[in-house]
């Protein structure tokens, strides 16, 4: 890892979690409170809930994030979210481009980079997530579709701006697989040349998280590898002794 990154550990709840969960953050906020990490950490739960998360984590070291953001700043755009709301609601990050909404919802890289601009306007962190497919891995095309993703997901405006990308291998989540740790490394250390050449000074501090099944028993091996900034953690954020695990192993 660059010595001038800041690491991250961000939990994405993605679509988990009712005002019963917000225990589980007020958990995690009271044992960071007691026990400082070596990193930064962010919980980015359901829209139903970060105000409320905001509001009782209020102080504390734990970011609130969005998992999502609508590109334009107001309008008929039913059941979407602009940026600028996220940020009233108390969000100070925004996850974009998550392989869910690519292959869910279509999302292209054109459009991934117009939210990034958006997110950037109402003073939110982006976290831009990129990787590939299985079909992708096996035809040997990893790096080809990841130095596409970077280019065409990460736009001018993020020059001097805070920002992090996260490598998620879409075939890794969720599933229990995870890539071995010279894959990961082979695909992070690209994307670190590719950002610093694209983005320059922004580009070669921004911390590269790794996204994919990581968990308590994986996360200390994972987080030493070259260039892995940090970890986006699913499933394993839900809980906070199983969070605080992966924190606690950097």
């Amino acid at each position: 890892m660059t010595t001038a990154v800041r690491p991250l550990i961000a939990g994405n709840w993605k679509m988990n979690g009712l005002a019963a969960s917000l225990s589980e953050a007020k958990a995690l906020a009271q044992a960071l409170a007691e026990q400082p990490a070596a990193t930064d950490v962010a919980l980015c739960p359901p829209a139903t809930l970060i105000a409320q998360m905001a509001w009782q984590l209020k102080g504390s070291v734990v970011a609130i994030g969005g998992q999502d953001c609508h590109d334009k700043q107001s309008g008929a755009f039913t059941g979407d979210i602009a940026a600028q709301m996220l940020a009233d609601a108390g969000a100070s990050l925004v996850i974009l481009g998550h392989s869910e909404r690519r292959a869910y919802h279509g999302e292209t890289d054109a459009q991934v980079a117009a939210k990034v601009e958006a997110a950037l306007r109402a003073g939110l962190k982006p976290i831009i997530c990129v990787g590939e497919t299985l079909a992708e891995r096996e035809a040997g095309r990893t790096l080809v579709v990841i130095e596409s993703q970077v280019k065409g997901s990460l736009p001018a405006p993020l020059q001097g701006a805070p920002f992090a990308v996260a490598y998620e291998p879409c075939w890794a989540i969720g599933t229990g697989l995870t890539p071995t740790l010279a894959q990961i490394e082979e695909v992070h250390v690209a994307i670190r040349r590719l950002i610093s050449a694209q983005l320059g000074e922004s580009g070669a501090v921004a911390p590269i998280l790794y996204g994919g099944s990581v968990k308590p028993d994986n996360a200390g091996e994972i987080l030493k590898v070259s260039e892995v900034g940090g970890a986006l953690v699913g499933g394993a954020s839900l809980k906070a002794a199983d969070f605080l695990g992966i924190i606690r192993a950097l």
